[in-house]
């Protein structure tokens, strides 16, 4: 069954690519992405395989192979980030503020090609084979939850995904025993002052100011309040007021991030942040408003079947494709998929000739990683379905 696969792939190398630069051409935001899942959908359908759509966007398929066995789902997610590419490619994005920046144009592409070769291979396993196409990834509250709700986990027995990785050369694989990526909570602060002309601050309560204090003090909760051997992240990534040079505004509004591993790091993290924003604002006459929102839950992978990943990344790709590797401080919603079921998700490298990180304007992929791609989620399917149906 194995043997056939390299050729197999070979022979959809251009396709996968196609697939890659068409996703990137069009894309769509979250909960937006209405012809990605049109195009998919049309794609399995032509295959004979049934789709039903969930989670607005969503997509799930299936592929029964012969009777018995178990079930194995395999994740894509579909949504592209708010934001402009800056790219001379011939794909570059043709959607305005909406950009596949962070590699989910590949990903769609891989599973895609898995589902093509697996269509042809149905007779050759036991078991089923369900195949997620999921939106909203990059926003909270995410759409892997919805998806869980509305069945899309029914009757698996074990799920992955994978991550195309900038950091990591083109076709190395990092994966992680238990946590491997973080808990992205978001904050939102307004300060509120008093307004006046920029040429008499004196008679003001300028929020402006108190919001630079502010962003200086609570870098002290990592800095101070947090054990140096503990993961832990505050960042802040807006701060809006003013609208000219010569007025002070009444009101400045900042948004930020929180990642962590633990929950009590998280509390910790989450008091102290609502401690210095009252006293920091109070401080100098002002008021304040801060909302916390909890983000998705860490991923945490189940070790025997990161045991199954780097099994299969060796037999695939090489021995020396593993990379020891940190767990992240990105966040990722198929944390939910793990808290259900046993599952890994992992990272393949797309680096190499790649400078710009992801979620950059000018953001691409080595593109020689998706026929990997599609060699490692095709295998890790069908050894799973072999060694696990007993």
């Amino acid at each position: 069954m194995f043997k056939k696969l390299n050729q197999d792939i070979k022979n959809i190398q251009n396709c996968l690519i196609e697939w890659r630069r068409d996703f990137h051409r069009f894309p769509e935001v979250a909960f937006q992405e209405v012809r990605t899942s049109s195009v998919i959908r049309k794609f399995m359908e032509n295959l004979n395989i049934p789709v039903t759509a969930c989670a607005k966007t969503g997509l799930r398929g299936i592929l029964k192979g012969q009777t018995g066995g178990k079930t194995v789902a395999l994740r894509a997610d579909m949504d592209a980030l708010p934001l402009q590419e800056e790219s001379d490619k011939s794909y570059k994005s043709q959607n305005p503020d909406a950009c596949h920046a962070c590699g989910h144009d590949g990903h769609m592409a891989i599973l895609m090609g898995v589902i093509q070769l697996l269509a042809g291979r149905k007779d050759q396993f036991q078991g089923d084979v369900v195949f997620l196409f999921q939106p909203s990834e990059e926003r909270i509250p995410g759409g892997a939850k919805m998806m869980i709700e509305e069945g899309a986990l029914d009757g698996v027995d074990a799920v992955f995904g994978l991550h195309l990785w900038q950091p990591l050369k083109t076709g190395a694989v990092g994966v992680v025993k238990g946590p491997m990526m973080a808990q992205p909570d978001v904050f939102s602060i307004k300060v509120r002052g008093k307004g006046g002309h920029g040429s008499m601050p004196h008679q003001t309560i300028d929020p402006i100011y108190v919001s630079s204090q502010l962003v200086v003090n609570v870098q002290s909760i990592i800095s101070r309040s947090l054990d140096p051997l503990k993961p832990g992240v505050v960042s802040f990534g807006t701060i809006h007021g003013g609208t000219i040079d010569n007025i002070i505004p009444g009101e400045v509004s900042l948004t930020g991030t929180v990642r962590t591993f633990e929950p009590e790091i998280k509390s910790m993290i989450r008091n102290n942040l609502e401690q210095i924003v009252e006293q920091t604002c109070k401080a100098f006459g002002a008021e304040a408003e801060l909302e916390y929102t909890n983000g998705y839950p860490p991923v945490i992978n189940n070790p025997e079947m990161v045991d199954l990943v780097t099994s299969v990344a060796k037999k695939t790709l090489g021995k020396d494709c593993l990379i020891s590797i940190d767990p992240v401080m990105g966040g990722e919603d198929f944390s939910y998929f793990l808290q259900r079921v046993p599952g890994a998700f992992f990272f393949l490298g797309i680096g190499d000739g790649q400078e710009h990180p992801h979620h950059h304007p000018c953001f691409d992929i080595d593109e020689k990683a998706l026929p990997q791609g599609v060699l490692l989620m095709t295998t890790l399917a069908l050894e799973y379905l072999l060694d696990y149906s007993g």
